[in-house]
């Protein structure tokens, strides 16, 4: 039956009955919701989005061999089985289901073919065939529900039924969705079991807490205020003391207030606490309650400021850990590719609710660096803990059973959300956020067609070079996205130079012809990184690459380097400062921003499996800066960098001014990254 929907208006439907396991429903009455705040930037049709290149081929390889590749009835089996408590209690089998698939219904959105529909059509249809006659979807026997990770499995279980639903419009799924979250309302909120009272006590709530998402995401597709009442319940629970914390979490007025991550809400579980000012985001679209969107950008603003680290994720132990201080030391479980992924996925709201590009940036800076570099060469597996010196270790599996980790389901969520904030659309025109080689089809807010061709290698090239394509000569505004980072730019539209500043959109307002072309080159000059704890140490980057050292390319020996910057013209060797080359020595800048370039010989003959690879001038000094040399080390991108997942091949990022080169790859960081005790490095499953 096909159901027209418009926004507000209640869908009148005929009773229809179909079966769910066994079970008879008749059709209910819904209404899409009005937002209170729409989106400034809207999502273009991923399934019209075809990314090429260096990326496309990543998250191809992603598709193929993990995501559309899983093995559907070990994703189930804990559905139908119900572990007893002493199987499954403190254990989160509840989550992968959902995990995959909701990378799977993206991946089908991306690539919408015959093959992956049956994908997901076994996928859905399989999980519901364990839907209880009461609604419940779990893993949890009946006398441990509510316990552990149940709340957090529902929450991931609803994410995958909704995104099924949104693709399909089939109602029957919806249904199933609403018995699920109505299970659970039947037995928590008001005068019942206090949501905050459930879950792992250490996480005093934050778990169950982040159902606020879906339960959002109901009442936008049903109407029924329940779920709308049930996630404002969620939030007032913030500000209550439980039996988990005597004081409550207060997420909402600490992050206001500017407390720091660290210390916010009692408890830095990045991951968890990051899922709920995800669904604060999503409430604040439904009430408009101002203070949750400015809750939700000073949240983020502080991970910025004091938790993400330089190549785009944060974390130790799974924890927030005052990250930008701690950076340059050894760290034992580094950069949960959990936390990369919420990052990403909260970033992405962001960018939709605000419009302000400084969201796309971190988008873009995390997925070429912490993402792709914890993304295993096949692209089946991923790293669990991702260290900026050390090794890349392949993440365990968590649960036999099942066969993944936490961090191999989730991944994907965030690498195949790129489609979707590639090129956006607003409502004076197209937005486009991520410069990558593809074909990009979407439709102006009037209806007209439009098809960009992108040509480029960035992030290899600097230079992307854009054919527009509208269906019919019209006027629109084309905007770019000038990364902060950028300093140095040139934009060209059919040869006529355009203005464009850092930090901002190029807005580009005009009557457009098929085959206009446009043209921007942006600042690729290697860029200095002071370390922000003011400890003598610097990082490079260039463009959103951060660069590292590889013990394949630069091995360690008996001398001691600075880095130096690019020549400074027709300064003479002799002056001070100066080595013989012509050379500034780099002094370590104050905080507040990068003070020097340095200068990058791309290197031809580098190997198929690296990316970019570049010659940077150091300073070889014996003593008392005398007899200086400049010497070269190859670096490498840090996605690349220890990419052969070895313990015998380690990498750093952060580099000691000066370093000594006897000492500059630590040895056995795996041992840190994985459970104690265990005697065995864990290998990428079918490598």
């Amino acid at each position: 039956m096909n159901v027209k929907k418009n926004c507000g208006i209640i869908l009148t439907t005929v009773v229809i009955l179909f079966s769910i396991p066994g079970i008879i429903f008749a059709q209910p009455k819904y209404r899409v919701v009005n937002l209170k705040v729409n989106d400034i930037l809207s999502s273009s049709f991923p399934q019209k989005v075809e990314i090429q290149g260096y990326l496309g081929e990543r998250i191809d390889s992603c598709i193929k061999n993990s995501v559309m590749n899983q093995n559907i009835e070990r994703l189930v089996r804990p559905f139908r089985l119900r572990f007893e408590n002493n199987v499954d209690f403190w254990d989160w089998r509840c989550e992968f289901w959902g995990k995959w698939f909701t990378s799977a219904m993206m991946a089908y959105s991306y690539q919408n073919t015959a093959e992956h529909r049956s994908v997901i059509e076994r996928g859905i249809a399989d999980l519901l065939k364990n839907q209880s006659p009461d609604g419940y979807i779990g893993t949890y026997e009946r006398h441990h529900r509510l316990q552990g990770w149940d709340i957090w499995g529902i929450k991931y279980t609803l994410l995958g039924l909704i995104a099924y639903y949104n693709k399909t419009k089939e109602y029957k799924v919806l249904n199933a969705a609403c018995k699920l979250a109505n299970w659970l309302l039947a037995r928590v909120g008001p005068g019942k079991v206090n949501i905050s009272d459930t879950g792992i006590p250490p996480l005093k709530g934050l778990p169950s807490s982040s159902i606020l998402e879906p339960m959002v995401l109901l009442y936008e597709q049903t109407g029924d205020k329940k779920y709308l009442n049930f996630a404002e319940y969620i939030v007032h629970q913030w500000n209550i003391p439980n039996k988990l914390t005597s004081k409550g979490l207060h997420l909402i007025q600490g992050a206001i207030a500017g407390v720091l991550p660290i210390k916010l809400g009692g408890v830095p579980k990045a991951y968890e606490m990051t899922s709920c000012f995800e669904g604060l985001l999503d409430i604040y679209r439904v009430t408009g309650q101002k203070k949750y969107l400015e809750a939700g950008i000073r949240y983020a603003k502080l991970i910025h400021k004091y938790e993400l680290m330089v190549d785009g994720s944060g974390s130790n132990g799974e924890l927030w850990c005052d990250g930008v201080r701690e950076q340059t030391e050894v760290l034992a479980n580094p950069q949960e590719t959990c936390v990369t992924v919420l990052w990403m996925r909260y970033c992405y709201e962001l960018l939709r609710l605000t419009g302000n590009p400084i969201w796309a940036d971190q988008l873009e800076i995390s997925l070429y660096n912490a993402l792709l570099g914890a993304l295993t060469p096949k692209g089946n597996w991923w790293a669990y803990f991702s260290p900026l010196i050390g090794e890349r270790l392949p993440s365990l599996i968590q649960q036999q059973d099942v066969g993944l980790s936490c961090c191999v389901a989730n991944g994907p969520r965030a690498l195949l959300l790129t489609p979707r904030w590639a090129i956006m659309r607003s409502k004076y025109g197209l937005v486009v956020n991520l410069y990558a080689k593809g074909t990009y089809d979407t439709k102006l807010s009037d209806g007209t067609d439009l098809k960009v061709f992108q040509e480029t290698s960035y992030p290899v090239n600097n230079i992307i070079k854009m054919t527009i394509f509208p269906s019919n000569i019209c006027n629109f505004t084309l905007r770019l996205r000038i990364p902060e980072w950028s300093k140095r730019n040139e934009l060209l539209v059919n040869g006529k130079s355009m203005k464009c500043n850092p930090g901002t959109f190029a807005n580009i307002t005009r009557t457009w012809h098929a085959g206009d072309k446009v043209i921007l080159k942006l600042d690729f000059r290697g860029r200095v990184i002071p370390a922000p704890s003011g400890a003598p140490e610097v990082a490079i980057m260039r463009g959103p690459i951060l660069l590292a050292l590889d013990n394949r390319f630069t091995q360690p020996q008996n001398t001691s380097v600075w880095l130096v910057s690019e020549p400074k013209g027709y300064i003479q060797p002799s002056q001070k400062g100066m080595n013989s080359e012509g050379y500034k020595i780099i002094r370590i800048p104050t905080l507040g921003g990068v003070k020097e370039y340095v200068k990058l010989v791309p290197v031809k003959s580098k190997p198929d499996n690296i990316l970019m690879e570049f010659k940077v001038p150091f300073l070889n000094q014996p003593q008392h800066f005398l007899n200086g040399r400049t010497k070269y080390l190859r670096m490498c991108d840090f996605a690349s960098a220890g990419n052969q997942w070895s313990e015998s091949n380690t990498y750093r990022v952060w580099i000691p001014q000066p370093m000594d080169m006897n000492y500059m790859y630590p040895l056995n960081t795996w041992r840190l990254m994985s459970i104690p005790g265990n005697k065995s490095r864990y290998k990428i499953p079918d490598d």
